[in-house]
């Protein structure tokens, strides 16, 4: 569970949105595909479910991801990112 710090669209990939992601311990990049979706400030003060324990992942332009949000696919093929029904601590374990 973190905290959406700040967003922006990567330059030159159309698909990507790069979040700084609180966590309760530290700052974390994460980069989605979800920019079809969301545009990058409407996660921003929200707290949202991700991945933490993945390897860094690094794209072609250097940029680095760590972590990955976790949204759902709709029948439809739209996107729904994940958040809580009421605010918990940054950091706190999805289980």
């Amino acid at each position: 569970m973190g905290t959406g710090l700040a967003g922006e669209r990567v330059p030159k990939m159309k698909k990507l949105l790069k979040f700084t992601i609180g966590d309760g311990l530290e700052n974390r990049t994460i980069v989605s595909g979800i920019a079809a979706w969301y545009e990058p400030e409407q996660l921003v003060g929200k707290q949202v479910l991700f991945i933490a324990n993945l390897a860094p992942r690094q794209f072609k332009n250097g940029l680095v991801s760590e972590g990955m949000i976790l949204s759902a696919e709709d029948y439809d093929g739209t996107i729904a990112v994940t958040t809580v029904e009421r605010e918990v601590k940054g950091g706190s374990e999805v289980k």
